[in-house]
């Protein structure tokens, strides 16, 4: 009889465990009664994870680094699909408030800094460790409500949605990091223009040497 409860609890054990997995993170680990479900973001250091909504990018950002530096398996890479926009300034290992929000200013481990917005995105130019992040920018919407397009009563399906993301506050981005390469680019432009300038010249001169000569040699024949 004890062998058959210890089967039973064993194989009601085996039924929990695999019910028990984070549905929205597939680098969770997860387990207990009730099912507690956590990520590794550093060294030894875990995130605990409410599965039953969506992960914050911030943490997923932190998981993705720390695999990263492991040489553990990350994204496939690229863009999901072909329409996506990809930030330019790639992933970075962020800094993430409690609540799983991006904090407002970012260094990436280094002494470069930035401000970011809600979704991590840099909007300002690169400071050092002074630079004064004052908030968190949040995005614009002008319509809170779920979006649910409809003709006649009768709801749209959609096969491709574009989302734009737009920031409450503008961004402050200067031209000051540009003003070498813009520099450099005047400079290549300007040499190319004299260049060409230069070899028309010469070729239209070697042409004008050529017809005064050809007159000459027929008055001699």
């Amino acid at each position: 009889m004890t062998i058959w409860i210890a089967l039973l609890l064993a194989t009601f054990a085996v039924g929990a465990s695999a019910q028990c997995k984070c549905e929205s993170m597939k680098w969770a680990t997860c387990d207990g009664t009730p099912c507690q479900c956590s990520i590794m973001v550093d060294t030894g250091i875990t995130q605990n994870l409410d599965c039953s909504t969506l992960i914050p990018k911030c943490y997923l950002m932190k998981a993705e680094m720390y695999r990263a530096k492991n040489n553990l398996s990350t994204r496939t890479g690229g863009k999901p699909v072909e329409t996506a926009f990809v930030d330019n300034d790639g992933i970075y290992d962020p800094i993430c408030e409690a609540t799983g929000a991006f904090r407002a200013k970012q260094c990436n481990n280094t002494e470069e800094c930035w401000c970011v917005n809600s979704a991590g995105v840099r909007r300002t130019d690169k400071g050092d460790k002074n630079l004064k992040c004052e908030k968190l920018v949040l995005p614009l919407f002008a319509n809170q409500e779920k979006f649910a397009p409809s003709v006649d009563g009768q709801k749209l399906e959609m096969e491709n949605i574009l989302v734009y993301y737009v920031d409450e506050e503008a961004p402050t981005f200067t031209m000051k990091r540009l003003t070498g390469g813009i520099i450099a680019v005047i400079v290549v432009v300007i040499l190319a223009v004299v260049a060409g300038l230069l070899v028309l010249f010469f070729a239209r001169k070697r042409e004008q040497k050529y017809s005064k000569a050809e007159p000459r040699e027929m008055e001699a024949l």
